[in-house]
């Protein structure tokens, strides 16, 4: 994935709308923004998982950023987005930088396509940030769909719904003022009626492409519940066919990009949840599973990668491209059918509880010394992804969640040893699956998940946790 190509000076010329879409791709499976988890090494990680010739069906936004915070601290900027390796100290006046600059965010060689996401409530506060990372990205997005707290009190997010006025400013001036298009992300609003009208108020002003999330603000936490696509194909039905349109909302597994496409008639499908816990949720499984170690599939016909697999790959991630150094030289990972490999599993349990020389390792001493904290998001953010990744194997093998727990950020060494655990428990549980597979076979999912057993329909809450229950695989297996 590392390239250093020199790739010449962009053209400058501003497309919007379905030609600006069409210029990036058309990307069909999109990663949202998502607070502190879209941050680069996680994007890249799902990127990872296209293949050469669908990478540019993936589009991918950056965490939304805090637009007033992003114009008026420097190291708020460098702490958050990282495109060159000078930082963003100035605003950049140069809209070609030289590549030999470049770093992380937004790097042609690897981030593209790219969507800087911003909350703001001020249109030349939101200006002032758009102009800062405008030469780095595709588009710059305005998050109307942020449905927590601290919107509310930060008057940011879905709480701007009301005022159509301030929403259409904010679009309209980067709308007419930015070398690169608009993009905005709403939630539907009390009725289909009242959010078409949103909509089109939101595409006049400039927007190049509406997500739409099937959820009202109040929709958060355990009121979750599911998505309303029927909203968004009632969007798709009345606004101009141009009118570029991504779903968001219920996507938990790769077969619901297709079915939310379909039933929504939208460009593309994003998803938030879904990737944090499963960050190949866009990728097709392999030409040929049985051939493929990072992939798993059982005699039942459910199948996955394998969270060993994809822990390896984020931990290789960050090594290249975050601390630039190569990453530790790794066995292939365990199948059961390689040769020779059942008395090494018997005894990895026993060989973990000595040392060198045979003897149980002494306990380590506290240390007072306290840890520099990193300063990139991509190790700021690795114990909760991983928490996400492993929750259903940190539910059967507490050891290695308490392991997780006591990560700190940027501590790569204590982050390697939980994935030695992990790679251990799941040799395990292979060998298990080979001897007792009907132990991990169930038909949790089976049938109409939205019918009770007593013939009610299910609560939308009860119908998303039936929607997760139908994605359930082995512990050793990325799922929802």
């Amino acid at each position: 994935m590392e390239s250093t190509t020199a790739y010449p000076p962009r053209q400058r010329i501003k497309l919007t709308g379905r030609v600006f879409y069409d210029s990036i791709g058309s990307p069909k499976m999109i990663l949202a923004p998502m607070v502190s988890q879209s941050e680069f090494a996680w994007r890249l990680l799902t990127r990872s998982f296209m293949t050469p010739g669908s990478s540019t069906d993936l589009l991918a936004y950056t965490p939304m950023l805090h637009a007033r915070m992003f114009v008026e601290t420097t190291k708020f900027r460098d702490h958050h987005f990282q495109p060159t390796r000078k930082g963003l100290a100035d605003l950049p006046f140069n809209p070609d930088p030289l590549t030999s600059d470049l770093y992380l965010d937004g790097n042609p060689g690897f981030d593209r396509p790219l969507i800087v996401q911003f909350c703001a409530n001020d249109p030349e506060e939101l200006l002032q940030a758009a102009k800062y990372v405008q030469p780095y990205c595709d588009a710059v997005d305005l998050n109307l769909g942020c449905p927590q707290g601290i919107a509310r009190s930060g008057h940011y997010g879905a709480f701007l719904q009301e005022d159509w006025d301030l929403v259409y400013k904010l679009i309209n001036t980067l709308h007419n003022n930015l070398d690169i298009p608009v993009t905005a992300k709403i939630r539907i609003l009390e009725t289909k009626e009242r959010t078409l009208e949103y909509a089109r108020t939101i595409i006049s002003a400039g927007a190049s492409i509406l997500t739409i999330h099937g959820r009202q603000r109040d929709q958060k936490g355990h009121n979750t519940g599911l998505a309303d696509w029927s909203v968004v194909r009632y969007l798709r039905e009345n606004l101009p066919i141009d009118t570029v349109i991504f779903a968001n909302g219920n996507i938990l597994q790769h077969e619901d990009t297709y079915r939310c496409l379909e039933e929504t008639g939208a460009d593309g499908v994003m998803s938030a949840e879904g990737n944090l816990h499963d960050p190949t949720i866009f990728a097709k499984p392999p030409t040929v599973p049985s051939e493929c170690r990072e992939y798993w599939k059982g005699r039942d016909g459910k199948e996955g990668y394998r969270v060993d697999a994809v822990f390896r790959r984020y931990m290789d991630i960050l090594y290249r491209y975050v601390l630039e150094k190569p990453p530790p030289h790794r066995e292939p990972l365990f199948l059961p059918s390689d040769p020779s490999m059942q008395p090494i599993v018997n005894s990895l349990e026993q060989e973990q509880n000595k040392d060198e020389d045979g003897r149980p390792p002494a306990k380590k001493q506290k240390t007072t010394k306290k840890r520099p904290k990193p300063t990139s998001p991509s190790l700021l953010s690795v114990q909760a992804h991983l928490f996400h990744l492993l929750r259903p194997l940190v539910a059967q093998h507490t050891d290695i969640r308490d392991a997780l727990a006591h990560c700190h950020a940027g501590d790569i060494p204590a982050f390697e040893n939980v994935l030695s655990l992990v790679e251990k428990v799941v040799r395990q549980g292979l060998l298990d699956y080979e001897s007792h597979p009907e132990n991990y076979e169930d038909v949790v999912g089976a049938g109409n998940d939205n019918i009770r057993s007593d013939g009610a329909e299910r609560t939308d809450f009860e119908s998303s946790l039936a929607a997760v229950n139908a994605c359930r695989r082995p512990w050793w297996v990325c799922q929802p």
